[in-house]
């Protein structure tokens, strides 16, 4: 009988011991999209034997692991000071997550003590699950779209099952709201307002499957924090990104989407280098600047390069 692609579960779970499966259920299920999978990645080790008949001699596959792909929607928990569901992803991409009761969830980069997650998709009957899974993500508010998180997995492999389809319960995931002049009432930069078209921080973390005797694990290490913004350009003497790039100009850009408790999402960085503006874009007939932006920390521990408020 063929099985059905979009007959999908996802889910996820932090891990108490890294690449121990930590056994998701049900009530670990991700609303995910475009969820894009490559099972069984690794390389094929040719035995290259010397033979009568001079033809191929087989392989051995090794260093095999796993990488996923998927975006889920940018939205709180609908309840402010409740972590929402896809927190438990943003870990595993080295994030810590802070919660203050009824009031905030912040997340910051960390670079000790990083998390793993457990996933698990199922489809249509055959079970995929994956296990000390660590990788990267991007926020992309884009005017008239939803608003997304982009992430990017590498997990140690275990071999496809099968396994019923789980009942996945989504309760407590708020519907998103999209981006636009209304939902997303705060858009600066050096804290001046700018009419914005598409916004993007990629965390661009860099990872890498380690495969040694005596130990297998995923690794993060390092990263490349970047700030995409294609904005409305003004008069030079209102804000001016080629001065603060020939300066090397570090400046606050700030963006905030939703308007209801628990469902408002606020990213800061607060000391980003404005890079080189390297072209123009047309918008609808106006000149529109594809601005570039680092997000430097502001102390020693660099945890501070951007923050996400989820208030």
């Amino acid at each position: 009988m063929s099985r059905l692609w979009r007959l999908k579960v996802l889910l996820a779970k932090l891990e108490t011991t890294y690449g121990t499966d930590a056994a998701p259920t049900g009530g670990d299920a991700i609303l995910a999209t475009d969820v894009r999978l490559s099972p069984m990645q690794g390389q094929d080790l040719d035995r290259n034997l010397d033979t009568p008949h001079g033809g191929p001699t087989g392989t051995i596959p090794v260093d095999l692991h796993r990488t996923i792909s998927f975006k889920v929607e940018l939205a709180g928990s609908g309840t402010a000071g409740t972590a929402p569901r896809w927190g438990r992803l943003l870990r595993a991409c080295g994030c810590a997550e802070t919660v203050t009761v009824a009031t905030s969830v912040v997340y910051n980069r960390v670079y000790s003590n990083l998390e793993s997650v457990t996933l698990h998709l199922n489809i249509d009957g055959t079970l995929y699950a994956m296990v000390g899974v660590r990788g990267t993500a991007a926020f992309d508010i884009s005017a008239s779209g939803i608003p997304y998180i982009e992430f990017e997995f590498t997990a140690l492999y275990v071999a496809p099952a099968d396994v019923a389809v789980p009942t996945a319960d989504f309760t407590g995931i708020p519907d998103p709201l999209a981006a636009s002049d209304a939902n997303t009432p705060v858009f600066t930069i050096d804290a001046t307002p700018l009419v914005m078209r598409n916004f993007k921080l990629t965390l661009a973390n860099r990872i890498e499957a380690q495969f040694l005797i005596g130990e297998e694990e995923v690794l993060l290490d390092g990263h490349e924090n970047t700030i995409e913004a294609r904005v409305r350009a003004v008069a030079l003497s209102t804000f001016n990104p080629f001065t603060m790039a020939a300066t090397q100009e570090k400046v606050a850009v700030e963006i905030e989407h939703g308007k209801s408790a628990g469902n408002i999402v606020n990213i800061a960085a607060p000391r980003a280098q404005m890079q080189r503006p390297e072209g123009l874009e047309d918008g609808q007939g106006r000149k529109e600047w594809p601005l570039r932006l680092v997000p430097l920390p502001t102390t020693a521990t660099a945890a501070d390069q951007w923050t996400m408020t989820l208030t």
